[in-house]
C-alpha cells in the first residue's frame, strides 16, 4: 500500500521546497504508463542524477576518512557502498518501498520490494534532494542514514560470494557447482535476472540482479546462508 509522502518528509525532518520533485522521485515508470492522461514524470532522470551525486559524496567521504588508502582501494570501497545490494539495504531501512507510486501490474508482481526498484528509488531520492536543497543537505542526510552504517576500517560491504562458496565446497569435497539463469523479467532498460546455484540436483540458493553476474553473486550468498557459512557481511 502506498503511503503519503508528507509522512516521509516528517519522518526524515526534511520538508521539500518543491514537493513535486519528491513525488517524481517515487514515481515508477509503470505508474506513468497507466496514467497517461495525467502530467506525471517517472524517476529515471532523477535516478541518473542521484547516481552521480552519490558517487561524488561517497568519494568525498572515503577520501577524508581513509587518507592512507590508495586510489584502487578507495575505488573498491566506493563500489561496495553504491552497489545495488547496499543501496537496497538503505532504502529498506528508510521504508522507501512503501512510498513508491506503481502501476497495477508492477504492484501485483511484488515491485514494491524488488531490489532493482528499491536501489533506483534511493538514487532518485538523492537526485531530488540535491535539486531541491543542494549538496550540503545531501551530505547531512547521508551522514545520518548511510555513513554510520558502513563497517569500520573500510571493510568492503559486499564480498565475492561465488569465490567463498567455491572455496567452501572444494574444502569439504562437496562436488561441482552449477549456476543457471532461470528467469528474466522487466523491460529492456530495467532488466532483472534470476539465478540459481545447484550442487548436483539440489538448489542451494537463488538471487536476483541487474546483470547475470550480480544475480549469480546473490544466489551464491543465498547458498552460503543455506549452508550456514559465516561470510564477511554476517
Amino acid at each position: 500500500m502506498h503511503r503519503n509522502l508528507k509522512q516521509l518528509q516528517a519522518d526524515l525532518s526534511i520538508p521539500f521546497r518543491n514537493p513535486e520533485l519528491l513525488r517524481q522521485a517515487f514515481t515508477h515508470s509503470s505508474y506513468v504508463n497507466e496514467h497517461r492522461m495525467g502530467h506525471h514524470k517517472d524517476n529515471e532522470r532523477l535516478e541518473f542524477l542521484g547516481d552521480a551525486v552519490l558517487e561524488l559524496t561517497v568519494s568525498e567521504f572515503l577520501y577524508h576518512k581513509y587518507p592512507d588508502r590508495s586510489e584502487g582501494e578507495l575505488t573498491k570501497l566506493r563500489a561496495s557502498i553504491v552497489c545495488e545490494p547496499s543501496l537496497v539495504g538503505f532504502a529498506e531501512q528508510l521504508q522507501f518501498g512503501l512510498y513508491v507510486l506503481l502501476g497495477k501490474g508492477e504492484e501485483l508482481t511484488g515491485g514494491r520490494t524488488r531490489p532493482a526498484l528499491l536501489a533506483d528509488v534511493f538514487e532518485s531520492f538523492i537526485g531530488a534532494l540535491y535539486l531541491d536543497q543542494g549538496l550540503e543537505v545531501v551530505r547531512t542526510f547521508l551522514g545520518k542514514h548511510m555513513f554510520p552504517r558502513l563497517p569500520e576500517q573500510g571493510r568492503l560491504l559486499t564480498a565475492d560470494f561465488k569465490t567463498l562458496l567455491q572455496e567452501y565446497t572444494q574444502q569439504h569435497n562437496m562436488g561441482p557447482l552449477e549456476y543457471k539463469i532461470v528467469d528474466e523479467r522487466g523491460p529492456a532498460h530495467e532488466r532483472e535476472f534470476i539465478a540459481e546455484v545447484h550442487l548436483y540436483e539440489q538448489r542451494l540458493g537463488q538471487g536476483a540482479g541487474r546483470s547475470k553476474k550480480e544475480a549469480e553473486q546473490h544466489a551464491a550468498a543465498g547458498a552460503l546462508e543455506t549452508l550456514k557459512v559465516r561470510t564477511p557481511r554476517s
